[in-house]
């Protein structure tokens, strides 16, 4: 078993109110395919891409409802010492919501950080999932923080995960456009959300071999494009999305195919 990566995005996971309308929509958009996980106490699918297991769709729970949570994708972010890494997250400003170990699976814990973001870490037992390097077709590539205070947001998350700066790119009245990389790998970007952003959140892009096709299937299926498609700078195509229970996400297609 190698040693556990710092700082790698390596298991996204859908909370829904419908984990088996996301099957079918997710399935058409993404091309994924799912497999059963008997290891929890609550029914959990995981999503595979290929023979690869890439993350995982839950119901989202009744707490998370009552307490106003809506649909939503959550990202794990890989580390060696979970315990270690919820203490200096809660010293730089980060509140905890939830901690758990599974058997066989790891520890892992849900946190905000300082500017409210939702987003987990893990420690897996086995291998870590997922890769460094350019991602496939089906597999996350890229994300997204709007976020109350992209400064602040990064210094809190390149102090916990030892992310780096990649570049940054001026957006006029938007502002700047902060993008990171882990390693030699660009990961996102982070930036200040406009007004009609409600609360900041993190957004995921899928890599799809046709983003205009994929937003169409996206309306067909009954979701939402939200902005979008557009070219975006290297002539990639990007469009923000919305699934039909209301959970964010965005597609992704490279250019040149």
């Amino acid at each position: 078993m190698s040693e556990t990566p710092t700082g790698r995005l390596c298991w996204h996971e859908l909370l829904t109110t419908n984990p088996d309308g996301a099957l079918s929509f997710y399935g058409e958009i993404a091309g994924w395919g799912s497999q059963p996980f008997g290891g929890g106490d609550e029914p959990y699918t995981m999503w595979t891409n290929g023979e690869t297991p890439i993350g995982g769709v839950m119901q989202l729970p009744q707490q998370a409802i009552d307490a106003g949570a809506p649909p939503n994708w959550l990202v794990h972010i890989s580390t060696p010492d979970v315990k270690a890494t919820v203490a200096r997250a809660q010293g730089l400003g980060a509140t905890v919501l939830h901690e758990e170990g599974i058997p066989e699976v790891g520890s892992f814990a849900i946190m905000s950080d300082p500017q409210g973001a939702v987003f987990a870490v893990y420690q897996p037992t086995a291998d870590t999932p997922g890769h460094d390097g350019p991602p496939a077709a089906g597999e996350f590539s890229w994300c997204e923080l709007p976020t109350t205070d992209w400064e602040a947001a990064w210094s809190f998350y390149s102090e916990l995960f030892g992310w780096q700066e990649h570049d940054q790119m001026d957006m006029g009245e938007t502002g700047i456009y902060h993008m990171f990389s882990r390693g030699a790998h660009p990961l996102g970007g982070m930036f200040n959300k406009p007004p009609e952003v409600p609360v900041a959140a993190w957004v995921f892009y899928i890599r799809v071999p046709d983003c205009t096709a994929a937003a169409e299937k996206v309306k067909a299926l009954g979701g939402k494009v939200l902005n979008g498609p557009m070219e975006v700078p290297g002539g990639d195509m990007v469009a923000q999305c919305m699934d039909p229970e209301g959970a964010s996400f965005a597609v992704h297609s490279v250019a040149g195919g």
